[in-house]
């Protein structure tokens, strides 16, 4: 399925399957070869950025705002061709969500507080004097 057509598809889904829809493309666009705690921690970030609400009120606005994820930046004629890490990726978007909406001192957190990470290789800007967690080929950071 093209990337086009599942945000396409979000966006006249309830909102509840829009965000897991939207965060499962987002956990295969960032994740997809990562073991599952990295898939987590990607979801993570998402669903942590949406509670700060700078990027965005829902998990669609967050994962879509420009430049922040790679649900943004990929050409939207992508083909999600690996239906098995898809499947995985919705199964981690479904669990993340759902530990999300526990109170939060009962949530099983991968990354605590961060919001931000980074393929490993690379070190953006706004990772200087931070320390980041390493999971896989992602390092996860506190920004804000």
């Amino acid at each position: 399925m093209k990337l086009a057509m599942l945000l396409w598809l979000a966006s006249v889904l309830p909102q509840h399957l829009a965000d897991q829809t939207c965060l499962a493309t987002t956990v295969y666009l960032e994740a997809r070869s990562q073991p599952t705690i990295g898939q987590l921690a990607v979801a993570e970030v998402a669903l942590r950025r949406r509670d700060q609400g700078q990027w965005g009120d829902t998990v669609c606005k967050v994962v879509t705002a420009p430049h922040q994820f790679a649900t943004a930046t990929t050409p939207r004629s992508y083909e999600i061709a690996n239906l098995p890490a898809f499947q995985k990726a919705w199964q981690i978007a479904g669990d993340s969500i759902s530990n999300w909406g526990l109170p939060a001192n009962q949530r099983r957190l991968v990354v605590p507080h961060a919001n931000h990470f980074a393929t490993a290789a690379v070190s953006p800007s706004w990772e200087r004097n931070r320390t980041g967690i390493t999971i896989g080929a992602h390092t996860f950071y506190a920004v804000n």
